[in-house]
């Protein structure tokens, strides 16, 4: 499996996109326990938030993880090759 980031907004959205709008969504998280989570608000933030040097004119967009839902089922665990 080809590990592949997701580092901007549009390419969220071009991974998304083959998807059905009312497909539900989750956030996977801790390969080594994996667990699912519903995702939260949406915030943003400039990318020099924390009075570090700016590293893009650009601001940031953090999705929060919401309420846990479980554990990941293994199939999904299995596709995002953490088992």
């Amino acid at each position: 499996m080809t590990d592949t980031t997701i580092a901007t907004v549009g390419e969220l959205i071009a991974a998304l996109d083959r998807y059905d709008p009312a497909t539900p969504v989750r956030l996977a998280t801790e390969p080594h326990s994996p667990l699912e989570n519903l995702l939260a608000r949406i915030a943003c933030t400039p990318d020099n938030a924390e009075s570090r040097p700016a590293r893009t004119d650009l601001p940031v967009v953090w999705p929060g993880a919401g309420d846990e839902v479980g554990y990941l089922p293994a199939q999904a665990a299995n596709a995002l090759g953490w088992s």
